[in-house]
């Protein structure tokens, strides 16, 4: 960074900061709570609305006579002002159109707060952002693999890590507030945000919620280097009936509870500062209006203290989508008497005149108003915007550095999955002459995925043009003259298809690169699982050729590829896998990095089997059923290029009882010749239950690091709070009986015993 640019960033801070010297001097020695309520006492109505008042950056920017924004971006002063000095609004968000740099971050932030200090009881304003997998807004931020990439590292030390390079690099953007992470469990693999998920499996998504949260906020989330998380979107939003986003789910409590609540649970305990609300409805109660899922549950049960956000223009769809208000400003007064604290209008001034107006006729109660406001408040003074409302540039020195690329490769190289190896085709030799094809081979978009520069990620290839597509670090990885390159299909369509041929006919083997573009959100939408029918054709037509085919799959969901993967000899599993993906799988590919990912999620054989893997056990089929369970790849499967043995499980007890805990534990040796991680899980089933259990259940994993020849045990504890399940009462509750552990192809059982009476979940009546 030019030192010119430098001083010019300080000035403007040196603008801002002795007005906030004053704020800071009257507040002195004085904890959060009396500041929060001294603050509060002097407010207006109409000031206490504002801070509940959240707008787009659109709502500040310069716009032309037909009402698009300027480019490049401006902040236009005199609607900043109307909207902090007329309105009181205390709090923005997101982008105008696609990512900008630092500096342009800095000025924004900037004449925010500067207009910020101009209003009677100068509160700061908050800024946020979807930092979802890294800085997304920010030209050369650090974007890691997508969470569901996270995940299939089962290395939550890692995603805390990555959460806290995250932080570290959106406060460098002068932003201290992250609309992450998803804490949806992913039930249906039709939904376009699987890929912003941990997965399907709530232990795995409430543990690696939990890290990243940490990561992101870390000892103290008011540092100049941490950020609040946002936990979303709450509650049941990976659930659509339809596999669609924002489309009505039918979850029944004991089932959220049990499946869909905990990596809430988790997050509260973690620590997390803010949540936002799924946009779409339970039962036909649209989230957003629930008392009982937003005060009752979270408020009462979770404890959750800090500021409930509404998703995008979500309290206006209560009228305009969801047909539960018959007005508006009657939206307005569910949303906020329901238990939401700040509203993501976006544009406008609708919310704030609609509840001032509630108010005022009594529809609204002023305690809640005071209620919202003062959880704002608080997480405003917790985040230190008080004392230092921007940040200083030369306190972000390793911002983009190769330091954090490194940590961003590892991430990538430990996510990408190997679900074949026939004749352990993989690794490759450098020397060999490959064919690169398929429309996933040579565009980041299909590395990165959405929230990626943009919205839907359309420019990845753009502002990611430093970056190697898989295409580019083959070519690197093995020489430009080893590597043959035809696009082969688009997408949807075929393309230049003899040409690929004739080139497949020269090399010794086809890496194959099928899968998906960038998307999010209603965008990503599909009616069909199966994979576009170019792509699989054009998968049929290279195996004419007889050669080997590595089919790499770069894609946010697990798209139906059965025609395709019968046919390789070598199937990897690419996810959006950011920046580093294409080095780090040309890395897998060669040899340079062994393999270690496993799915997170449940791959599907065919469109319609759509289960996730703790089925029930009529879901497994019978003799009369050949239908039944039966994926291509089930949740937790990854291959390596060392095989790794298990033995010798064991227990220190056979008989759990109540305030005990069970100690299991098992060897796990390398038996390969080269060093290998390998993630161990433990997967526990209740043999029966009152209620159908589960087939199994993830229940513990440990990622372990095994040099040739090297045995390690690895002990996981387990109490029979960790065995229960939700009965039929919506309580958690763990029944005597026999329960099966099984840790990689070893299993064993034990019996819990409990001194207390015994009642079943069921009373056996209709």
């Amino acid at each position: 960074m030019r030192k010119s640019f430098l001083l010019t960033l300080l000035g403007v801070g040196l603008n801002i900061l002795p007005n906030f010297a004053q704020v800071k001097e009257a507040s002195l020695n004085i904890g959060i709570g009396p500041k929060v309520k001294m603050l509060l006492s002097k407010m207006t109505l109409e000031e206490k609305v504002g801070q509940m008042t959240n707008l787009t950056l659109d709502a500040i920017s310069k716009t032309d006579a037909a009402g698009k924004i300027v480019e490049p971006h401006q902040i236009d002063e005199d609607k900043l002002k109307e909207k902090i000095l007329k309105y009181h609004v205390g709090s923005f968000q997101n982008v105008a159109g696609h990512t900008y740099d630092r500096k342009h971050w800095f000025e924004i932030i900037s004449a925010m707060q500067r207009v910020a200090l101009q209003d009677r009881l100068k509160i700061p304003a908050l800024y946020g952002i979807d930092a979802i997998h890294g800085v997304t807004y920010t030209i050369g931020s650090t974007l890691f693999p997508q969470e569901i990439g996270m995940a299939a590292t089962f290395n939550p030390k890692l995603v805390q890590q990555i959460g806290g390079i995250s932080a570290y690099e959106t406060r460098a953007s002068y932003i201290p507030w992250n609309f992450s992470p998803v804490l949806d469990v992913a039930k249906f693999q039709t939904w376009p945000r699987i890929y912003e998920t941990f997965g399907e499996d709530p232990f795995l998504v409430k543990t690696m919620g939990a890290a990243l949260i940490k990561g992101y906020q870390g000892n103290n989330v008011g540092d100049k280097y941490h950020v609040t998380s946002t936990m979303k979107h709450f509650l049941g939003y990976g659930a659509p009936l339809s596999g669609k986003d924002r489309t009505p789910a039918w979850i029944p409590d004991r089932y959220m509870r049990e499946y869909f609540l905990p990596p809430f649970i988790e997050a509260v305990k973690a620590g997390s500062r803010t949540v936002m609300i799924n946009s779409s409805e339970i039962n036909g109660v649209p989230v957003h209006s629930s008392k009982y899922l937003l005060t009752d549950v979270l408020r009462k049960e979770l404890k959750f203290d800090g500021i409930v956000i509404s998703d995008w223009m979500d309290v206006r769809y209560l009228y305009t989508r969801h047909h539960v208000a018959a007005s508006e400003k009657e939206a307005v007064g569910l949303a906020v008497n329901a238990g939401i604290d700040m509203c993501i209008v976006p544009f406008d001034y609708t919310f704030y005149d609609y509840l001032i107006q509630l108010v005022h006729e009594g529809k609204v109660p002023m305690s809640r108003i005071n209620e919202a406001v003062a959880r704002i408040l608080q997480v405003k003074y917790e985040l230190g915007l008080f004392e230092r409302p921007i940040g200083s540039p030369e306190d972000y020195t390793k911002f983009g550095s190769a330091e954090f690329t490194a940590v961003n490769h590892q991430a990538a190289a430990e996510a990408i999955t190997l679900l074949k190896n026939n004749n352990n085709i993989l690794p490759l030799k450098k020397s060999m002459k490959v064919l690169v094809t398929g429309p996933a081979a040579n565009t980041m978009r299909s590395l990165d995925g959405g929230w990626s520069y943009t919205w839907q990620g359309d420019q990845d290839d753009k502002y990611a043009a430093d970056k190697n597509t898989i295409l580019e670090a083959i070519q690197q990885k093995i020489g430009k003259n080893n590597v043959a390159y035809e696009k082969g299909a688009t997408f949807d369509s075929l393309q230049n298809v003899n040409a690929t041929l004739e080139a497949a006919q020269k090399a010794d083997a086809v890496i194959l690169c099928l899968g998906e573009t960038s998307y999010t959100e209603n965008v990503g939408n599909i009616d069909d699982l199966n994979l576009p029918a170019a792509q699989i054709e054009l998968a049929q037509q290279l195996a004419k050729t007889g050669k080997p085919i590595i089919l790499v799959m770069a894609e946010g969901r697990p798209r139906i590829i059965t025609p395709a993967e019968s046919l390789s000899s070598a199937t990897i599993m690419a996810y959006f896998s950011g920046n580093e993906g294409g080095n780090a799988l040309a890395d897998i590919l060669f040899g340079d990095v062994n393999p270690s990912g496993k799915l997170p999620f449940t791959y599907p054989r065919n469109a319609n089997a759509l289960v996730n893997y703790y089925r029930k056990n009529l879901e497994n089929g019978n003799s009369d059923d050949a239908h039944g369970y039966n994926p291509l790849y089930e949740f937790g499967f990854g291959l390596s290029y060392t095989p790794f043995r298990y033995s010798n499980l064991r227990l220190d007890k056979a008989n759990l009882k109540d305030d005990e805990s069970v100690n299991i534990s098992v060897d796990v040796t390398n038996n390969g010749a080269r060093t290998g991680k390998e993630s161990v899980l433990l997967f526990i089933s209740d043999l029966y239950a009152s209620i159908a259990p589960d087939t199994k259940r993830l229940r513990g994993f440990d990622k372990i690091e095994l040099k040739a020849g090297e045995t390690r045990t690895v002990t996981f504890k387990i109490t029979a709070k960790d065995l229960a399940f939700i009965n039929d009462l919506s309580k958690p509750v763990t029944e005597p009986g026999e329960f099966k552990v099984q840790i990689g192809d070893q299993t064993k059982n034990f019996n819990y015993q409990t001194t207390a009476p015994f009642k079943p979940a069921i009373d056996g009546k209709l």
